[in-house]
């Protein structure tokens, strides 16, 4: 058997003739000049390409060629400005290296129609305001797009830390990230994707078409730098006038979101694992008993006969289509868990009828690749293939039989366990369809596979039922995957600084086209405190996709299980989420068909106040503006609210509570309010329509309301009614009505409540019929003061009154330890620690400032930087609790230092000093002991036998380009790749004082530095995308003249 590889060696040099350029390109190189190197590409040609014909056994030749690094032909390279043409509309422009590399570049898989990237306009002369220059060296395209100071950075996808994203470094590499922290350069998601907010309000957005492996660097101000392999287009949207008219354009190109079925933006209820249907039916009992609006169920994998796909355990769930039925009934509907690893099992049918279709990715030798997952040893679908894609639709069209609401698509990066990169290797061939770049290694399409398996999943969904609209979630994703699913951010944590994050993420997604996300509420890994709980509940019932999720082995995190101040303050949230749900579904409907963002940062009300650009604990619903408190000890009417410019009027639905973010709505403004459901199933359309007024300086207000059947595609053949409704004063007398309406829905038969918006919660109230013209008079402006003086003076005893959440740090009769204690917290010079003295002094965080590296990320109670007594794994002083002895901050003195201690028995105790010098601040130290303070006479004065070892695992954030060095006392040098588990050098093979942690691809070392009088043994240990660098003691007792120490240091240098 043949097959046909679009594999060429294609070069990368600076265009020699000009005769069939387009005149934007022909204009702009009569004005500049290139370099004429050539750089060797790696790519595989689209239809446009020879083919070449080859034997099946020479796979593994295309897939060397596939992922050949090219190098360049001048060890100079060449650079200069990239070259242009205008696409999809005005103000769009493509950039590339030259010709060559613009007929070299793959298919674009982020656009919708990928033709558009590469159709130019005709008769269009544009010139763009900014150039791009670039520098291709080594199969590396460097690209540099320079803008005005003050300009700011967001988007980049789905990213954790800072909103503004001026300093940060992220690579584009979909990642397991369990845990993930605000320095973790690569999460489940990939948007080669930078929005650009000009000092004038102004913006453009700059967009990486590159499926590879992308560094995206902000860290120079004003500057976007992308490198990537050779050839990928850059692509431009505007300048335009606003963000949001940028993200409009760019939702041109690369589609927008799927329009959601209604129940879907209601409330998610989610547990690793719900592992019964007994446990599924009580918990969808409770919501209903307590009187807790929720739409959705989610099974995890335990609903699997032993974690493979498409099955169902016959103990715990003989019976899914009766479980949903009552599911049904009781208006909720039902989500399951679908993985890319197919169990390697013959007999299992999913395994045999994919093997007998010949549809698994394989190894570089043309062998199927076999992975650990959850069921053991798996295979996975070669979703790049449209033969792959069908067969996988076609078992979910049949698996949706069983009553299937929606698809939940997991460990899709693809997650690979026990192997150091989390993933597949990237050797792995993929033989996927011309159009999407024909048959290339893992390292091209690693980071589309997820979204290719999640459009496999909407297409068999779509199939099952083409009178209902498909829910996917999916974990990975990339730029166009809002086309066919939402999106979570992934395994977060039960702590206050993953809630105060949480908003940066899902703003940041939206303003990089997928405006369907939000985190697991209350946090995935670790367990909630009440106050944290509620708190994040009361934000979260506001993000466009609004679920709650927790991880096995945790305490419970319903709603109600955290005490009854909590429950209601969940109750209240979600209530406000139904209340606001006809204005959240128009939002989606806008995002839908025109790409306007549902959640945008707060400075989207005004893009010129540099002030409100790096503001975090607020965002906009549209008009909305949701203002939250994020801190543990941020008490949010204690503080002055920051607020664009303009009117912005307080309301709420009589539930203002300290716990609860405080609601504002934009003057000029209309938005359509719910009476109360506890599921979109209790909707009706003949239901009392409310709508909130919020007048304008000139006494006006518009909004919008769309309205279809909620789920099902009428809507595209006209069957909805989308309303404009206007407010206008003239004599104090304000007039509402109908002002325009779309479609062919009839209106229904339906009272009008009207509330016009005076501030501080107070409101005037009307009503009247819905689409009869309503005229309200308005008090005089002495009276509306009074009101304004009754409604604040209403809302502060509403506020005082209130039973607020306790501040509990743990929860009696629950296992587990307590993740949202706040850690000790160690930053100067150069480098920001975070400590947790009460689960074994642990260092959680290391963190680099200057490179934004965050070298060390662990949750509260487990790896990170650990120190152990023993020779045993994990022996005392690694999980005790530590006592603060002494902190001292660096405005006292030359350093910032914590000093800890823990007695680990025995008359021993392991004592730990950590500190930063004013006069080096390059470097961190860390002096460890084991003292004997009260050893008994009987025993001479020695202790047990002990052993100090230090034991950071580090993490890898490039685990292929990553590896330890040193030269030994011997004067050997050496280099451990990550090959096998574990090194042990003793003797003179030890480093002589130092050895370090390479990244190649961040260009940077962690230096680690010794005495080799304290360290008698260094031990290396490879992870899943991490490593130990373990110094240890000598073994023996101790007395008090003889304690064991170890001394050392950490410092980052940058390598070439």
């Amino acid at each position: 058997m043949q097959q046909s590889v679009g594999i060429t060696a294609a070069s990368c040099s600076c265009i020699s003739t000009t005769s069939n350029w387009s005149p934007s390109l022909r204009k702009l190189t009569s004005r500049r000049r290139f370099n004429s190197t050539t750089v060797l590409l790696h790519s595989i040609r689209n239809s446009k390409a020879k083919k070449w014909l080859i034997d099946k056994k020479l796979v593994v030749v295309a897939s060397k060629m596939a992922g050949y690094e090219g190098k360049s032909s001048d060890s100079e390279g060449r650079l200069g400005e990239m070259i242009f043409e205008s696409i999809l509309e005005e103000g769009v422009f493509r950039f590339d290296c030259s010709a060559d590399d613009r007929n070299a570049a793959f298919p674009s898989i982020s656009f919708q129609n990928p033709k558009v990237r590469d159709t130019p306009l005709v008769n269009v002369n544009e010139v763009p305001t900014y150039i791009p220059t670039f520098e291709c060296s080594l199969g590396q395209q460097i690209v540099n797009i320079e803008f005005p100071p003050n300009t700011s950075f967001y988007g980049t996808g789905e990213v954790s830390g800072q909103l503004e994203r001026t300093g940060k470094r992220i690579f584009t590499w979909n990642t397991d990230a369990w845990g993930y922290g605000s320095g973790t350069t690569s999460l489940y998601q990939s948007h080669p994707w930078v929005l650009a907010v000009l000092p004038n309000g102004e913006a453009l957005g700059v967009l990486a078409d590159t499926t590879r492996r992308c560094e995206i660097d902000l860290r120079k101000e004003s500057n976007i730098k992308f490198v990537s392999s050779s050839a990928y287009p850059v692509i431009t949207f505007g300048p335009f006038a606003s963000p949001t008219d940028v993200l409009v354009s760019f939702s041109r190109a690369v589609g927008t979101v799927f329009m959601p079925p209604m129940w879907s933006l209601g409330y998610h209820q989610c547990r690793w694992s719900y592992d019964s249907d007994a446990r599924v039916r009580e918990i969808a009992r409770t919501f209903r008993e307590k009187r807790i609006p929720c739409d959705v169920i989610w099974m995890d994998i335990d609903y699997m006969d032993g974690f493979r796909c498409f099955t169902f355990d016959q103990e715990r769930f003989p019976d899914p289509k009766s479980l949903v039925d009552d599911l049904h009934k009781n208006g909720f509907k039902a989500i399951w868990m679908l993985d890319p690893g197919i169990k390697h099992e013959e007999g299992y049918f999913v395994y045999d009828s994919g093997s007998k279709k010949d549809i698994w990715v394989q190894n570089a030798d043309g062998k199927p690749f076999v992975g650990d997952v959850w069921p053991g040893p798996c295979v996975f679908p070669d979703f790049t293939r449209s033969s792959a894609r069908s067969w996988w639709s076609n078992l979910v069209k049949d698996f949706i039989s069983n009553g299937v609401d929606g698809i939940w698509n997991d460990m899709n990066e693809p997650a690979v366990f026990k192997t150091l990169t989390k993933t597949m290797p990237e050797s792995n061939i993929h033989r996927g369809d011309s159009e999407l770049g024909g048959i290339q290694n893992h390292s091209h399409y690693h980071n589309v596979y997820g979204m290719l398996m999640a459009k496999s999943t909407y297409e068999g969904m779509k199939q099952a039922n083409g009178q209902k609209r498909p829910f996917v979630l999916t974990r990975a994703g990339f730029v166009g995957s809002q086309r066919y699913a939402a999106t979570w951010t992934g395994d977060n944590l039960s702590t206050w600084e993953h809630l105060h994050m949480s908003i940066s993420m899902v703003v940041q997604l939206g303003l990089s086209g997928q405006p369907l996300c939000g985190p697991d509420i209350g946090g995935f890994a670790g367990n909630a405190t009440p106050k944290l709980f509620g708190r994040w509940m009361g934000v979260g019932s506001l993000f466009p996709f609004c679920r709650g999720h927790s991880e096995t082995n945790t305490i419970d995190h319903e709603p109600w299980s955290f005490g009854e101040e909590c429950e209601e303050v969940c109750r209240l949230a979600l209530r406000r989420r139904y209340r606001l749900l006809h204005h959240i579904y128009t939002l989606f409907y806008m995002a839908h068909t025109r790409g306007i963002p549902v959640a945008t940062p707060t400075f989207f009300a005004d893009p010129k106040d540099l002030e409100l650009r790096t503001h975090e604990n607020s965002f906009l619903l549209g008009p909305v503006l949701v203002y939250a408190s994020t801190g543990r000890n941020h008490e949010l009417y204690k503080v002055q609210h920051k607020l664009p410019k303009g009117i912005w009027l307080g309301f709420d639905f009589e539930d203002t509570h300290p716990d609860l973010p405080a609601l504002y709505l934009q003057g000029g403004s209309i938005i359509p309010v719910s009476p109360l459901y506890q599921s979109v199933e209790e909707i009706k359309h003949t239901d009392d329509l409310s709508l909130l007024v919020a007048l304008n300086e000139l006494g006006k207000a518009e909004g919008v309301l769309f309205e279809d059947d909620g789920d099902g595609y009428e809507y595209t053949r006209g069957g909805y009614l989308l309303t404009t409704y206007i407010a206008e004063t003239e004599s104090s007398v304000v007039t509402v009505k109908v002002l325009r309406t779309e479609g062919s829905k009839k209106r229904p038969n339906r009272k009008l409540h009207v509330q016009i918006l005076l501030g501080k919660c107070a409101m005037i109230d009307a009503w009247g019929v819905d689409g009869e013209i309503l005229q309200i008079a308005m008090p005089s402006d002495s009276e509306v003061s009074d009101l304004v003086t009754a409604g604040e003076k209403q809302l502060r005893i509403q506020i005082e009154s209130a039973k607020s959440i306790p501040d509990m740090e743990n929860i009696s009769g629950h296992k587990g330890t307590e993740l949202s204690r706040t850690p000790v917290e160690l930053k100067s010079g150069e480098w920001a620690l975070k400590i947790v003295p009460w689960i074994g002094g642990r260092i959680i965080s290391m963190q680099h400032i200057p490179s934004g590296t965050q070298w060390l990320h662990r949750r509260v109670d487990v790896d990170g930087y650990e120190e152990y007594s023993g020779m045993e794994h994990r022996s005392a002083g690694c999980s005790e609790e530590y006592s603060v002895v002494e902190r001292d901050l660096q405005q006292a003195g030359e350093t910032e230092s914590v000093q800890l201690e823990c007695d680990i028995g025995g008359g021993l105790v392991l004592e730990r000093q950590l500190y930063i010098s004013k006069n080096e601040t390059k470097v961190f130290r860390i002096d460890s002991g084991i003292v004997a303070r009260e050893v008994g006479a009987g025993s001479g004065g020695f202790s047990r036998l002990v052993c100090l070892r230090v034991n950071p695992k580090f993490d890898l954030m490039h685990p292929t380009q990553s590896y330890i060095s040193f030269t030994a006392i011997d004067g050997s040098k050496h280099e451990i790749w990550p090959e096998s588990s574990e090194h042990v050098f003793e003797g003179d093979l030890r480093p002589h004082g130092e050895w370090m942690l390479i990244d190649k691809s961040l260009g940077l070392a962690l230096v680690n530095r010794f005495s080799i009088t304290q360290v008698k043994k260094c031990v290396i240990g490879w992870g899943t995308g991490s490593v130990n660098m373990e110094l240890r003691s000598e073994n023996r007792p101790v007395s008090r003249e003889s304690p064991l120490k170890i001394s050392h240091m950490y410092e980052v240098i940058g390598i070439k």
